[in-house]
């Protein structure tokens, strides 16, 4: 009964694991490309990184 619970326990570990990092890669997609389209709004404007970060 143990080796059981601690199977289907491993198998939900590995199960959600599996979705959460599935689910990480379509936001870090979306991320990069809100990145790189601020990226090249920003490099036209001519403000470059100075307008980004702001102290320099």
């Amino acid at each position: 009964m143990v080796a059981l619970l601690a199977l289907v326990l491993i198998l939900a570990i590995f199960g959600g694991l599996g979705f959460a990092v599935h689910v990480l890669w379509y936001i870090l997609i979306v991320a990069v490309l809100l990145w790189l389209i601020g990226f090249f709004v920003g490099g036209v404007e001519g403000g470059g990184r100075r307008r980004w970060y702001g102290r320099w």
